[in-house]
């Protein structure tokens, strides 16, 4: 059965939440059956996922128009193109365990393309979430 480093991942997550920090984004990767907050250079964690790998990542996204500014945050469950069908199964239990410490975010993603971790499509997914969008206006 699988376990989350609560503490260790709520500081992670509280991190990525703080606007006085410029951390944009935590991951949350498995050690053997235990979720735990990576502890290498998030942007590996993340970004370069592989097709043998799980993991969730909690992303700030500063969105806006002409007319504001503000963070957007979005959860990111990646699971690999080779992952097998019991570990596939258990990633919707996993997720829940998760979503007790990542409660607020914008947008959820259930991702497996590289092509979908790219920031302009996510941008464009909480875009279409977020609702007002000025942009077209002139000042």
């Amino acid at each position: 059965m699988t376990t989350i480093d609560k503490e260790g991942c709520r500081e992670a997550y509280n991190e990525v939440r703080d606007d006085n920090t410029d951390t944009m984004w935590a991951a949350f990767t498995y050690e053997g059956f235990k979720i735990v907050p990576c502890q290498s250079v998030y942007s590996v964690c993340l970004f370069l996922p592989s097709d043998d790998s799980r993991l969730f990542g909690f992303v700030r996204i500063m969105m806006g128009d002409a007319m504001s500014k503000r963070a957007k945050f979005t959860l990111i469950t990646w699971i690999g193109e080779n992952i097998g069908g019991l570990q596939r199964a258990k990633i919707s239990t996993d997720k829940a365990k998760v979503k007790e410490i990542v409660q607020n975010f914008a947008k959820e993603f259930m991702l497996s393309d590289q092509r979908e971790l790219d920031e302009d499509y996510i941008r464009e997914e909480l875009k279409k979430a977020g609702g007002a969008n000025y942009d077209a206006q002139t000042e």
